[in-house]
């Protein structure tokens, strides 16, 4: 066999996010050894996730429809709308099962420094549908980090005209944490984000 083969299949694997070279050594005589099924069934899976994925018109989350499962799910809470940066974002949050609403996915998160402006993420989509929508409350669940957190004070700036209450997931300690390891912003933010018990 060829090393040519093997090393252009090492190469296109650690073009996926967090695949080291020695991740995709391993990943692709992982795939030598798989049977000529499975193998196909994983290149099947990509081409057909290339070929029809799209974008929902409605929300932005990922489809094979003009409009996704859950915007077109009568059953949602359409009052509630989830604001998250991506749409792995939506697969997280409703594997917990603690939100029945609809979602805004943004496509990003505000980084000028990266050309990620304003213009750039789906935020005058959001404000359409906030006009046009039965939309009571707006949740912002961006990452808890710099651009998430500059994200969030634009689009709270962003909707303050509009009779719509806007609220942040709130973030702290873990379940199953120690406060012995907590850092000090952690904690501080799990301060913030008490509620009554």
């Amino acid at each position: 066999m060829e090393q040519g083969i093997i090393e252009n299949l090492i190469t296109e694997l650690t073009k996926l996010p967090g695949i080291g070279r020695k991740t995709a050594q391993r990943l692709a005589f992982f795939i030598l050894t798989m049977s000529e099924e499975d193998a196909k069934g994983i290149s099947k899976a990509i081409n057909e996730v290339k070929d029809k994925a799209r974008f929902c018109r409605e929300c932005f989350n990922i489809t094979e429809n003009e409009v996704c499962n859950i915007c077109s799910n009568t059953s949602r809470d359409k009052s509630k709308l989830c604001v998250v940066e991506e749409p792995s974002n939506i697969i997280v949050i409703e594997r917990s099962r603690s939100f029945d609403g609809i979602y805004h996915v943004l496509l990003g998160a505000l980084s000028p420094i990266d050309g990620l402006t304003p213009d750039r993420l789906k935020l005058n989509e959001l404000i359409e549908r906030v006009r046009k929508d039965t939309v009571r409350e707006i949740i912002i669940a961006t990452n808890p980090n710099t651009k998430g957190e500059m994200t969030a004070q634009y689009i709270r700036e962003m909707l303050k005209s509009f009779d719509v209450k806007v609220t942040r997931i709130a973030y702290g300690l873990p379940i199953g944490g120690d406060i012995e390891f907590a850092d000090e912003v952690t904690l501080g933010k799990a301060f913030e984000g008490r509620r009554e018990i």
